[in-house]
């Protein structure tokens, strides 16, 4: 089919190069992506007010088509925000301590338990959990620093950010973009990520077992060292790495205080359960505030305990969905409205346990502090996702103010289909681009911002070469997010991998790109032959 090309295919060609090579230089793709979406409609209408117009009309199409994963977000980034304040975040990974023992087992517990929280709730909550809590217990059981990042960055921001199979953004983005169904993203997303990530793991293990210790405390002492320029003493150091069970600290009103005093006291420190209360030294009081300090922890462990077998649940639902017809199939909408269904209600009752007078207004500080997280994590998609919109006509009518009953311009697949006769059309050169494009996007350090990009070039090349554009989607999503999202780039989220492990990131970013480019290759010639 022959396609005729305009001026606004060139501008539009024009823009995606000018995208590729910012990203290159490390730079913000925003201003070349609203200036590539103005210039596109400009030409396109030959109006400079639809011009101007569709730079707002591109981000408002692109939010309404992604708001859902924004309030994903919120609700989950709400739910862990009550949580912290209870300390019930740190006593969900407390027990993992008791199976530390050596190198190896510390090798393999910090990758289990990273791989799941970030698989629930991002690795963004995860790794300053996984700092505070199990970090020392690895360095102490004879796990090099180095290792304990690696082992982080690949599990957390690798293997379970690049799947996302759970909160859904990434796939949802990349089907969104690519026109096909985002659980079939998501399902291809969770094998390759796996592959890729199990690759990774193996070879970091292979590579740093020679560096693993004996254990022995003082390893912790040695690590703790490298930090007391920036505190003067360690974080989490005793309480956490002997592993005991927590009892409450701090003097207790009539103990050593004159009578009539005030006095301070904090229970459950050392697994991030504080509560303070300034109390008269009198029986009464002290009996109060004892009361009120268990009641406190036990309600920390009550949500520790019930957050993960809510979400496990939940797993279980969706597994028997999908696999029987003994309760309905859900998808991806229907699933994502589910985990922030849950994650809404575990905050309620959080924020109730947490302040019964306060309740509403905690909440609502709860909420809005996750719609803050939300857009300031994913609000620098929306400009981007709006050029990639424009060129797809699913969309572009719409941004270019076009009647109801007018198909919008194509403009990508326009050009995809012009360029045919130059392309290789073979699957494996096809997916090893796709693959390159996306590691390349993920050079702008956010490992979501390029998943608009991936997917449309795997919509318009897939059928092509006769590949399925929702296993090309998946394959640019691993590029985009295991390289930007913070294992092979030093400028983004792997610098607080980093600077928990007490790591240089430029080598901690050196150190991954062996395993892990090792493992995208790997996956990506295994996807070919079996998706």
């Amino acid at each position: 089919m022959e396609v005729n090309l305009t001026a606004a295919h060139w501008v539009y060609l024009a823009g995606i190069l000018v995208i590729l090579a910012t990203m290159m230089l490390r730079k913000n793709i925003v201003v070349p992506a609203v200036l590539g979406t103005f210039l596109t409609a400009f030409v396109f209408s030959d109006s400079l007010v639809t011009g101007l117009a569709s730079i707002f009309n591109a981000s408002l199409v692109a939010a309404k088509e992604l708001f859902n994963i924004f309030l994903i977000i919120a609700l989950v980034t709400a739910m862990l925000g009550a949580l912290r304040q209870m300390g019930a975040d740190r006593l969900m990974v407390a027990p993992f301590r008791k199976v530390m023992r050596g190198g190896t087992s510390s090798f393999l517990v910090l990758a289990a338990v990273t791989y799941m929280i970030s698989l629930f709730f991002w690795p963004t909550p995860a790794v300053p959990l996984i700092g505070a809590v199990l970090i020392p217990v690895a360095i102490r059981a004879g796990l090099s620093p180095m290792a304990v990042g690696m082992s982080i960055a690949i599990c957390g921001q690798g293997m379970a950010l690049s799947a996302d199979y759970i909160i859904k953004v990434a796939p949802g983005l990349s089907a969104t973009a690519a026109g096909v169904d985002p659980d079939v993203v998501a399902d291809r997303a969770l094998v390759m990520s796996l592959i890729v990530g199990l690759t990774a793991l193996i070879i970091t293990w292979l590579t740093q077992r020679r560096n693993m210790r004996a254990p022995s405390p003082e390893l912790l002492t040695e690590w703790e060292s490298r930090a007391e320029h920036e505190n003067g003493r360690s974080t989490q150091a005793d309480g956490d790495s002997a592993g005991g069970t927590p009892v409450p600290s701090g003097t207790l009103p009539g103990t050593g205080a004159a009578r009539g005093s005030k006095v301070l006291v904090t229970a459950g420190a050392n697994v991030g359960v504080s509560v303070a209360e300034r109390v008269d030294t009198d029986d009464s009081s002290m009996k109060a505030t004892v009361d009120h300090v268990f009641k406190s922890i036990r309600a920390a462990r009550t949500f520790a305990v019930l957050v993960p077998l809510a979400y496990l649940a939940f797993i279980v639902y969706l597994l028997i969905g999908k696999f029987t017809d003994i309760v309905p199939d859900l998808k991806g909408g229907d699933a994502a409205a589910m985990v922030g269904g849950i994650a809404a209600l575990i905050l309620f009752a959080a924020a109730a346990t947490n302040d019964k007078q306060g309740f509403f207004e905690t909440t609502s500080e709860h909420l809005i502090d996750g719609l803050v997280f939300a857009f300031k994590a994913m609000g620098i998609v929306l400009p981007i996702a709006g050029f990639f919109f424009i060129g797809n006509g699913d969309f572009s009518a719409q941004i270019l103010a076009l009647p109801a009953d007018t198909a919008g311009p194509t403009l990508l697949f326009d050009l995809v289909n012009a360029g045919q006769s130059h392309l290789p059309q073979n699957p494996f050169v096809t997916s090893f681009a796709i693959l390159i494009i996306g590691m390349i996007a993920g050079l702008e350090g956010s490992g979501f911002s390029g998943l608009p990009l991936t997917g449309s070039l795997a919509g318009a090349l897939g059928p092509a070469v006769g590949m399925d554009p929702a296993t090309l989607a998946a394959i640019g999503q691993m590029g985009n997010i295991w390289s930007g999202g913070g294992t092979l780039v030093a400028w983004s989220s792997l610098i607080a991998v980093a600077g928990f492990a007490r790591v240089s990131v430029l080598d901690l970013a050196r150190k991954c790109f062996i395993p892990v480019c090792s493992g995208l290759v790997l996956m990506t010639i295994v996807s070919v032959l079996i998706f």
